[in-house]
């Protein structure tokens, strides 16, 4: 897996080590001897992953971290604190400045590459959900609000076979507001899964048998939990254990005899990182629904009509009802735009509730509605159609300073099999649409697509 990773530290030599150790593994290196050096490159160059180093003259690694995670442009990368320092209340300094871990020095080649992959992995999904999320602004819809930096409320299920140091963990997640199941095998673990909800995983390595690293292999097989952090508690012999379980797809680790201060840095920082990831694919679940909704009626769109109908074109066929609100322009201009709109909302929905949830209902433009049906010969058509125009005229719609109106719609309807084209389609349910309207309105005619195809 490459990657371009920016190596920060003021003594050339260390800079030179870590280069040639990097470079070795295809990656991509830039340098900077100092904080001001590094804030600038990690800004113009962008860089996957800072290998940051913690003591430096001037400004040391963590004010550099607490501004990289300041910067809109640079929060987003991951930053690993190389230091001399072995005091735990230093680690957690630095993971609440921002870090995503720490490595000791000298650096462990194994456990740097480990780290490594283990990074740019959650990286790379992150930066794939927010570059969606930039595009959804570029095309003018709202930024996602920011995620709230407390964990309070948040779900952590804790997997260990000594209930001691659970109730240890548990107690030191608990000051943090999480709420914690605790499970003591794999199968209590998936039944806990299994009513989902959790933000965090926190994985006893001492479990018998391996069945940590098997658990957090499966949470990365399974689609429900693959976006579920797991953090690992892990003896300091247990090093080869921990460089697998980053290979199987975890993404962090604490040592024993655990900090309760580190434990809940690191547990805030994941939870946090999957809280932010959840908004990004809210706020592109959002942007691709806006995109194709009609804003006034909640309808789908003509975009989205055109586009469903070429899909049934290509398999199945399709019928099409094309329908116009009788009179409407008189509404308008008697009654105002707003009494407009209410009018529309109001066709809008009584023509969703009368529809199966298979059928496509949209707001085509204007006061023009089309429905997509599948498979469905014109006759058939016809006969929900009518139920339609039923459904609109069947009760007045109240609207603003004025009487009940009486709204009547006029249908258009046509169907063809797979592989005619949709302007012929379309062709022939405006057509018949017309004819409605010239027969006296308030009625369905059924389109010729043979005389559409002919006229083109």
């Amino acid at each position: 897996m490459t990657a371009r990773v920016l190596v920060v530290d003021d003594i050339l030599a260390n800079l030179r080590l870590l280069e040639a150790k990097l470079n070795a593994e295809y990656y991509e290196v830039a340098l900077a001897q100092s904080g001001p050096e590094a804030l600038q490159q990690a800004a113009r160059w962008t860089p996957d992953v800072i290998l940051l180093d913690v003591m430096m003259p001037g400004m040391d690694g963590y004010e550099v971290c607490r501004r990289l995670k300041d910067n809109g442009q640079t929060a987003h990368i991951p930053v690993v604190m190389i230091t001399a320092l072995v005091d735990p209340a230093e680690r957690v300094r630095g993971l609440e400045a921002g870090a995503d871990d720490f490595l000791s020095k000298p650096v462990d080649d194994a456990t740097l590459f480990a780290r490594l992959r283990a990074l740019l992995r959650t990286k790379q999904v992150q930066d794939a959900w927010r570059l969606r999320a930039e595009t959804a602004r570029d095309l003018g819809f709202e930024p996602p609000p920011v995620p709230a930096a407390s964990v309070a409320g948040a779900r952590a299920l804790l997997v260990s076979e000594d209930m001691v140091e659970a109730e240890t963990l548990r107690r030191a997640l608990a000051a943090d507001g999480l709420e914690v199941t605790i499970c003591v095998d794999a199968i209590d673990t998936w039944d806990a899964l299994s009513e989902g909800g959790y933000d965090l995983a926190v994985l006893s390595l001492s479990m018998p048998g391996g069945d940590a690293l098997r658990l957090a292999s499966r949470l990365r097989a399974q689609a429900t939990t693959r976006d579920l952090p797991v953090l690992l508690v892990a003896d300091a012999s247990q090093k080869s254990q921990v460089l697998r379980g980053f290979d199987l797809g975890a993404n962090d680790h604490v040592l024993r005899p655990v900090d309760p201060n580190e434990l809940r840095a690191r547990a805030r920082n994941q939870i946090r990182r999957k809280h932010y990831q959840e908004t990004l694919r809210a706020d592109l679940d959002r942007s691709l629904e806006m995109a194709v909704t009609d804003a006034l009626t909640g309808l789908r769109n003509r975009r989205y009509a055109v586009r469903h109908l070429e899909g049934l074109l290509r398999t199945a066929g399709a019928a099409v009802l094309m329908m116009d609100v009788d009179r409407f322009k008189s509404v308008n201009d008697t009654y105002g735009h707003a009494s407009g709109d209410i009018v529309l909302k109001e066709v809008a929905d009584r023509l969703k509730s009368s529809l199966r949830a298979a059928d496509v209902v949209a707001r085509f433009g204007g006061e023009e509605f089309v429905v997509a049906m599948a498979g469905q010969e014109a006759e058939d058509a016809a006969v929900v159609a009518e139920r339609l125009r039923l459904a609109v005229s069947a009760k007045p719609i109240e609207v603003e300073g004025g009487e009940p109106l009486k709204v009547t719609i006029s249908c258009g309807v046509a169907a063809v099999p797979p592989g005619v084209s949709l302007d012929a389609l379309l062709g022939a349910a405006d057509a018949a649409l017309y004819r409605a309207k010239g027969n006296g309105r308030n009625r369905v005619e059924i389109g010729d697509v043979g005389q559409s195809r002919a006229a083109q």
